[in-house]
């Protein structure tokens, strides 16, 4: 699954890679970790996205890519206000399974035409294993392109307007079954896309082809490093570039992946 990651990038330089609109509003008002790089992403968190959106002064032209902030963790657009712009409290849908989406009340609505990419330079995973006192031992391990790139993986978003003095716009990050040496880690991981299907994810005029939300290819995967990092990644609350540092497991820890 996926319930941090690390991203580095910022909208402008999104925009300039993917030939995108940056449509992020340099006076919203943001956390620091939302404003810049932003190395333990948490649920609720506003991230980057890309969308394919037509524009609304020229709804017959090609659809164009666009690089919008949203909130991690999807709010369905039939979610009820708590309060004027508030939504409901709930558990944050900050992941949506790929072979259920289709068929989940809270996902499938947004599968039809309101696909995204959300990017990263990598995610954190835990690795469970029998520790040295014989209990559970968990060691956070973080998943990244070994040639130093950025993933994209497959989201799901919304737009949820509850009275508030502007629509909330929020997403998903779509998981499979795990592949090739990450199902060693977990047996869940989010739903990698290479370049080649970007197009028709994004696609808003027709639906996903199926195959889209089938795990990647092994050979895909296989581009990834899973280095082990320092436990610090477990709190949220620690936001710095070296938790994404290789750490060493101590004498005695035995990590069956090292």
């Amino acid at each position: 699954m996926c319930g941090q990651y690390a991203t580095t990038v910022d909208p402008g330089l999104l925009a300039v890679e993917l030939d995108a609109i940056d449509e992020t509003d340099p006076n919203e008002e943001l956390l620091p970790e939302e404003a810049g790089a932003n190395y333990n992403v948490a649920p609720t968190t506003k991230v980057l996205t890309v969308v394919s959106r037509h524009d609304r002064e020229h709804p017959d032209d090609e659809p164009r890519r666009r690089i919008r902030r949203m909130r991690w963790g999807l709010v369905p657009h039939w979610t009820k206000p708590a309060a004027p712009g508030v939504p409901a409290k709930g558990k944050p849908l900050f992941n949506a399974r790929a072979d259920k989406a289709a068929t989940t009340p809270s996902f499938r609505d947004a599968l039809k035409s309101k696909r995204c990419l959300v990017p990263m330079d990598g995610w954190y995973e835990w690795l469970t294993e029998p520790g040295p006192d014989g209990k559970p031992h968990k060691t956070p391990f973080f998943m990244t392109p070994a040639d130093g790139g950025r993933i994209y993986m497959a989201g799901l978003w919304s737009v949820w307007s509850g009275g508030g003095p502007a629509p909330l716009l929020s997403c998903a990050i779509l998981t499979t079954d795990a592949v090739g040496d990450l199902a060693r880690i977990h047996d869940r991981m989010p739903l990698m896309l290479p370049d080649s299907a970007w197009k028709d994810w994004l696609d808003p005029d027709h639906p996903a082809p199926a195959d889209l939300l089938e795990p990647p290819s092994p050979d895909f995967v296989a581009g990834l490093e899973m280095r082990p990092v320092s436990s610090r990644v477990n709190s949220v609350q620690n936001n710095t570039p070296d938790l994404l540092e290789r750490v060493e497991p101590e004498v005695g820890e035995q990590i069956s992946l090292l």
